[in-house]
């Protein structure tokens, strides 16, 4: 884990804000989505990527509204040839 010595407080409306060195660092803009997970005690953000429904891997394709990565979509369109 990376320690940037960031401390935040959170507002009354249970916000925090990431501070813009860090945002520009890890490529988040405006309008990214984020995804808040525990691990532990530990409350864990990270710039969503959506996952493949197949194999868990990042997908860059969708296929009937679900997250497909390239090779899970090959394989897709080769089975369905051979049907």
């Amino acid at each position: 884990m990376l320690v940037t010595g960031y401390v935040r407080k959170i507002d009354h409306l249970g916000r925090l804000v990431i501070p813009k060195r860090l945002r520009k660092d890890l490529a988040i803009g405006q309008d990214d989505s984020i995804e808040i997970y525990v691990e532990g005690d530990t409350v864990v953000l990270s710039k969503y990527a959506p996952k493949c429904i197949f194999c868990g891997e990042k997908a860059e394709k969708v296929f009937h509204e679900r997250a497909v990565c390239e090779a899970c979509l090959e394989e897709l369109k080769a089975k369905s040839k051979v049907s």
